[in-house]
């Protein structure tokens, strides 16, 4: 049996014209074009043609994803007339028949619950923030806030993934795919996209990291993101087998690079050309990860800025601080992802906690980027799927179980460096921070807004499958020019 002759046997019409681009189309085109099919190939290596598209504000993203969805009512969006309203029911006139979860959709009353901690005012920017998150408080001057983020998706997994992918079903590529794809890899030995988590230790919310948060989609697999893990390996796989060193794995890896470019040739299968690069960039990561993750280099006083969890393997603390460290060496987009945010009946006890166990880290990066240089070309992102309701969800007269219901008719989030707008703030909701008022921010804006940042136009970078040409902003977003400098 001929491989090759059967596959082609069992080729369709579909099939056949979708790769002539690597055969004698490929060929003719390049011809006509006076250029080599093998230059093309490497010019795609580092970034599409063409890209960036204009001059960039921001070189990488520091994406802190907060899983769960932070109450923008507790922590951001302060609304001091909520107080006099506490325990009323919520205006029929303000809900305007939005929707809510079956969690309290069939509650009796849904009795307005004010902010549990106090405001105060922060920098010289004098911006209101919760005195739960004093840290972020001390960055204030530094940080945009958007007060009128917008969302359709009510549940966590959707919510998330909308943010990340631009779609609220799964099966797209990731927003650090989507970077990796059309701007290349500025690092020889670390993966242009890495991914880490974290949980509150109380593991007070069920939320789970599914992997097509940080999944490539349909665009080519060598995009995807490589989770760094809090435990054991920080790459699975990385480490040689037992009885093979080094210059063993060497010479496998020179043999299995032969055995793929003669199946490259034969089929033009760009997963092939995925797994030669990342067998390459295995090979390098386990001399560059080792390295990258020993904080054991950081002296005492960065050590600190972080916070005492920063000794822990898996933390929130200790996944900030290696995302510096990633930022330095070159990565283009980080994702950090941190469960924990949930809070519908344990508000009171575990905000306060979520917070401790955030606030210092965050503040702490981009304190330390900044004093290093790089905050003025890495733009930091922290926020969550979407904010959680202005009215109390449970008994809110019980002073330890009660909580908040998920809420995406409005939210907050803050962004800092990469040609952010600093010390200033975006947009407005109402008085009972339940629907925006001023400024709407929807998801695909934001997701048009930082890839603006990053010098591209969200309309223009797209990939063609089944069909269809796609992007991260579907066909939708604009850009919030008010959020960047210039």
């Amino acid at each position: 049996m001929n491989p090759v002759f059967e596959r082609n046997l069992r080729q369709t019409r579909r099939q056949l014209f979708s790769t002539a681009g690597t055969g004698l189309g490929a060929a003719a085109l390049a011809s006509l074009m006076g250029e080599s099919v093998t230059a093309q190939t490497k010019a795609g290596d580092g970034g599409l043609p063409g890209f960036p598209n204009f001059a960039a504000k921001a070189k990488r993203v520091i994406y802190l994803a907060q899983g769960g969805a932070p109450s923008h009512v507790d922590l951001f969006d302060w609304k001091p007339g909520l107080a006099a309203k506490y325990g009323e029911q919520l205006p029929d006139s303000v809900r305007m028949g939005q929707r809510l979860t079956t969690m309290t959709a069939n509650q009796k009353t849904l009795p307005m619950l004010p902010a549990i901690r106090p405001f105060k005012q922060y920098g010289d920017c004098g911006r209101w923030l919760s005195t739960l998150i004093p840290h972020t408080g001390s960055i204030a001057d530094d940080i945009c806030v958007v007060n009128s983020m917008h969302t359709e998706a009510i549940n966590h997994a959707p919510g998330m993934t909308f943010f990340l992918t631009g779609s609220q079903i799964p099966g797209r590529p990731s927003m650090g795919a989507w970077l990796s794809y059309g701007l290349g890899n500025a690092s020889e030995n670390l993966p242009s996209f890495v991914v880490m988590t974290s949980r509150d230790r109380e593991n007070s919310c069920g939320q789970l990291f599914f992997d097509y948060y940080w999944g490539s989609g349909f665009i080519p697999s060598k995009h995807q993101g490589v989770q760094f893990r809090g435990t054991g390996d920080p790459v699975m796989y990385l480490s040689n087998p037992n009885g093979v060193d080094r210059s063993l794995r060497r010479t496998l890896l020179d043999d299995l690079a032969k055995m793929n470019e003669m199946k490259l040739a034969d089929y033009g299968d760009p997963e092939i050309e995925t797994r030669m690069t990342q067998y390459e960039m295995a090979y390098r990561m386990q001399t560059s990860v080792p390295e990258l993750t020993d904080i054991n280099t950081e002296p005492k006083h960065i050590l600190d800025m972080y916070g005492p969890d920063v000794q822990r393997k898996g933390s929130f603390a200790r996944n900030c601080l290696i995302a510096r460290r990633l930022a330095e060496r070159g990565t283009r987009f980080i994702q950090l992802m941190h469960a924990g945010w949930d809070q519908h009946n344990n508000l009171p006890t575990q905000l306060e906690i979520q917070c401790r166990d955030t606030d210092q880290p965050a503040a702490a990066l981009v304190k330390d980027l900044k004093q290093r240089g790089l905050l003025e070309d890495t733009l930091v992102i922290f926020g969550g799927e979407f904010g959680r309701t202005p009215f109390g969800q449970g008994d809110i007269k019980n002073k330890q179980k009660h909580g908040r219901d998920h809420h995406g008719r409005c939210f907050s989030l803050w962004m800092a460096g990469g040609g952010v707008n600093a010390g200033t703030q975006y947009g407005k909701t109402d008085d009972y921070a339940f629907n925006v008022a001023e400024n709407p921010v929807h998801v695909h804006d934001f997701q048009a807004t930082l890839l603006h940042a990053l010098g591209i136009d969200h309309e223009k970078l797209t990939y063609r499958f089944q069909g269809r040409r796609f992007r991260l902003t579907d066909v939708h977003g604009k850009v919030i020019k008010e959020l960047l400098k210039g």
